[in-house]
């Protein structure tokens, strides 16, 4: 393991389509992108099995043809790390593309969706494809809504070409068979956005998972949209509630200017830097817990919940750190880590109008803890 330092074909639960109708029904079938769901309370359990009953429901919902092209094996290594920022084709992705899908598959689809994340987790995710959708709009005439995305992921894919943008884009994968009782794991993803919930039983995990954003402040109808804006404004808020002794301890004395644990980079770790947690107030520590929230909070509650109290017991090993200006709508890159975290926020090019960020469990990445099979 190398320590990097910034200072230097499965089976499917037959479903009857009346279940499948009265899931979609459940959630006016959401077919306009951008609409939060309703959460609904429950036990892990609970919640696991709506999950899976949606997941089901959408695998019925399609063809043979399309159940090939979804589902894989839940220990193919190769599937399970197939996740970039980058576009398709520059990445080759595996699994049913969200635009090739009909009406009625598309809202089983947003369905699952919904049933994975809480209700911010699902807006969150939303407003990134709304991005990209207004990249694709914007493609031809360049600038900066518009044009090829900045560096990152694991290279260029097979496929090869020009970047492709838009809600279409996106892909579905399952590795392994829904199930309430044995792992398997949901893949959702496409440019600037991967998402991997490992489920077993009543636990889940989330990590790791790439929210990013290009552009990052856009408006639809009149109304703007910062799909990571919250993550932005609670860290600039964070840094400058810092005294001086505490800024010189939270800002790094090397530019870090890109993810170091992005695409591509499972299993490696880095040195921990920063300010401790016990050296920021009770206030301070707060914020540190509510900007954190705003990655571990994209699964539904009744997982998230538990995983914020796993990162509250963890604070007084947890880091904060920071490279670049303090003013708020500046570019700077900034890193929270634990024994059980890591989070990265890094604008590319300096560009505050694109964002990478990841989020992992270095114990608990695609479910280590609960998932070996």
């Amino acid at each position: 393991m190398r320590i990097l330092t910034m200072r230097s074909p499965v089976r499917i639960a037959p479903i009857i389509w009346l279940g499948f109708f009265l899931i979609v029904a459940a959630t006016g079938l959401a077919q306009r992108r951008g609409t939060s769901p309703t959460t609904s309370s429950g036990s892990a359990s609970d919640t696991t099995a709506r999950i899976v009953a949606a997941a089901q429901a959408f695998l019925t919902s399609l063809d043979d043809a399309g159940r090939a092209k979804v589902q894989f094996r839940f220990d193919d290594g190769a599937q399970k790390t197939r996740w970039s920022n980058l576009p398709s084709p520059m990445f080759e992705r595996k699994g049913i593309r969200i635009g090739d899908l009909t009406p009625t598959q598309r809202a089983a689809e947003t369905t699952l969706l919904q049933a994975a994340l809480s209700a911010d987790g699902y807006r969150k995710v939303t407003e990134i494809m709304r991005g990209d959708e207004v990249l694709r709009t914007n493609q031809r005439g360049g600038g900066p809504r518009g044009g090829a995305p900045g560096p990152g992921g694991r290279g260029r894919g097979p496929g090869g070409g020009g970047p492709s943008f838009g809600q279409d884009e996106y892909y579905v994968a399952f590795l392994g068979t829904p199930s309430t009782t044995t792992p398997w794991m949901l893949q959702y993803g496409g440019h600037h956005l991967a998402i991997n919930l490992t489920l077993s039983g009543s636990q889940a995990s989330m990590t790791p998972s790439l929210p990013a954003t290009q552009p990052a402040t856009f408006t639809i109808e009149g109304r703007e949209i910062r799909p990571l804006g919250r993550e932005n404004d609670k860290a600039f808020a964070l840094i400058n509630a810092l005294n001086d002794d505490q800024r010189k301890q939270a800002i790094l004395g090397s530019r870090v200017a890109d993810l170091v644990l992005g695409p591509g980079q499972d299993g490696r770790t880095i040195q921990p830097e920063g300010i401790r947690a016990p050296a920021l107030t009770a206030a301070q520590q707060t914020m540190l817990v509510e900007l954190v929230r705003e990655w571990a909070g994209i699964m539904t509650d009744a997982f998230g919940e538990p995983r914020m109290a796993e990162i509250r017991t963890s604070l007084p090993q947890t880091y904060f750190a920071w490279s670049g200006p303090t003013t708020n709508g500046s570019a700077a890159y900034f890193r929270i880590q634990g024994p059980t975290l890591v989070i990265e926020y890094a604008p590319q090019q300096g560009s505050v109008d694109h964002i990478h960020t990841i989020y992992r469990d270095p114990t608990n990445d695609y479910g280590a803890k609960f998932a070996r099979k």
